[in-house]
């Protein structure tokens, strides 16, 4: 039905359903790492989808457009049976058309869909996060080290001292150069990032609790002028003699006055006015003053990778090992990684084994046969020979197969004895013995005639002689 109070009911039934699979990814047993990181964006993703719904739901009880509230008079007031029994007819009119039609709410399937794991959603996952981060457990920075190279006037650091001092905003980097445009787009590229593994690496994490304690602190600490890094900017500096256009700070207040009338100063404050034409409710809110921009995002990065400290930690102690391994010791570390990789995914293959405690054999299944038929083939029944080595054969078809197999012919050839079908059945070597010595007293073996003694084996490694494999090649049966 297509009215407010169904839609209403639909809705807090699908936030219900997500919810319960939301505790169904929970109980799941995640042993693996890929897994883990696999559920938790699971689960964000059916938190999103909740949140969605209970945005519609509150705009629906809100009732701006009143159809609500005429809904519900019209069900409570005196044609109160009339409009129940109009809707029912609604109900049987729209069934009756419609006699087999299934009824399956759109969240079902995006619940299905979301918990079915394939390995193109473990795929997908992996793409996520580049080699170096290592499905999330390292921080690949290796981008930004090479931008913090390029910036002028800062110390040159290896990527093991840069991991150790990216965040350092107040020492690492001059302030000379935090006015510059390639210290804004280094910035904003490390804020990126910083956010962007967040949402990779920590799903769950709630990274906008994080940016407002960071915006109050940061607040506090600019109007006390207590932020590490600048305070002398913020305490000693006079904001008079501070030229907004160029960013700069000025001591005295004649060199000031003689830089208003420079060229440089004329065009940098044309450009900002543009800009303030543009954007001019942005530009209000931070009174012009662009280091308080800078100082912002250089604490909210700060404040990001203080929170990623276990990662930084990782990511330094992988470092320092591979820099220690050679290049036969890496290579074989990428080998290992793919081997863990899919021992990963045998395990999880052997957590859905069968319980066969009967040591039952395997159908063309991949299942335990039946018990009755494991009794009716007698594959309960040992059957050892001496031959092959005391090698024990289960069932009576196994054991009349394998005379003719490549084991007991081996075995026949050690003793020096023809394979023929008169020593069938014998499996004691003492007993073979004294078989082939009664054929020879007796003048019935074979050993002497060419066609039995050569032995041939075909593709299957069964094993006839001369005539018999000549016979069956002809008649295409090998």
């Amino acid at each position: 039905m297509d009215n407010v109070l169904e839609k209403q009911r639909s809705a807090h039934e699908d936030i219900e359903r997500l919810e319960q699979a939301i505790v169904d990814t929970y109980m799941e047993d995640a042993k693996t790492h890929r897994e883990r990181l696999y559920n938790e964006h699971l689960v964000d993703k059916f938190l999103t989808r909740i949140s969605e719904k209970s945005q519609y739901l509150s705009n629906l009880y809100q009732d701006k457009d009143g159809l609500r509230e005429s809904e519900m008079q019209a069900l409570s007031g005196r044609n109160e049976f009339r409009e129940f029994y109009e809707r029912l007819k609604i109900i049987k009119e729209h069934h009756r058309k419609f006699p087999n039609e299934p009824v399956e709410p759109p969240e079902v399937h995006f619940i299905f869909s979301a918990q079915k794991k394939d390995e193109e959603d473990f795929e997908e996952l992996e793409r996520m996060f580049s080699g170096e981060e290592s499905l999330g457990r390292y921080l690949d920075l290796n981008s930004l080290h090479v931008m913090y190279l390029n910036l002028k006037g800062v110390k040159k650091l290896d990527y093991l001292q840069y991991l150790n001092e990216f965040d350092d905003f107040a020492n690492a980097y001059p302030k000379s150069i935090k006015s510059t445009e390639e210290y804004k787009q280094y910035l904003n590229q490390a804020i990126d990032y910083l956010y962007d593994f967040f949402r990779r690496a920590r799903p769950l994490y709630d990274v906008t609790k994080l940016e407002t304690a960071a915006k109050e602190e940061f607040d506090r600490l600019w109007q006390s002028g207590e932020l590490e890094g600048w305070k002398d900017v913020i305490g000693n500096a006079d904001q008079s003699l501070y030229c907004v256009a160029c960013q700069k700070q000025f001591t005295k207040s004649s060199v000031y006055d003689a830089h208003l009338t420079a060229k440089k100063h004329i065009k940098a404050q044309k450009k900002l006015d543009e800009e303030q034409n543009v954007s001019q409710p942005k530009t209000s809110q931070l009174n012009g003053d662009k280091r308080k921009v800078i100082a912002w995002k250089e604490h909210l990065a700060k404040k990001y990778a203080a929170e990623l400290d276990n990662f930084r930690e990782e990511t330094k102690a992988n470092v320092e090992r591979k820099q220690a391994l050679t290049d036969r010791e890496r290579a074989l570390e990428q080998e290992q990684e793919q081997v863990e990789l899919i021992e990963e995914d045998s395990d999880d293959e052997d957590s859905e084994r069968i319980y066969n405690p009967l040591k039952l054999p395997l159908g063309w299944d991949g299942k335990p046969i039946p018990y009755w038929l494991y009794k009716l083939h007698g594959l309960g029944v040992e059957y050892p020979c001496e031959i092959c080595g005391n090698y024990v054969y289960m069932g009576r078809k196994a054991f009349d197969k394998h005379f003719q197999e490549w084991r007991h012919a081996h075995g026949m050839r050690c003793l020096g004895i023809p394979n023929t079908r008169q020593f069938h059945e014998i499996t004691k070597i003492e007993d073979a013995y004294a078989l082939y010595e009664k054929q020879k007293r007796e003048g019935i073996t074979e050993e002497t005639r060419a066609e039995t003694v050569e032995e041939f084996e075909d593709n299957e490694g069964n094993v006839y002689n001369k005539k018999t494999y000549e016979d069956l090649k002809r008649q295409g049966i090998l």
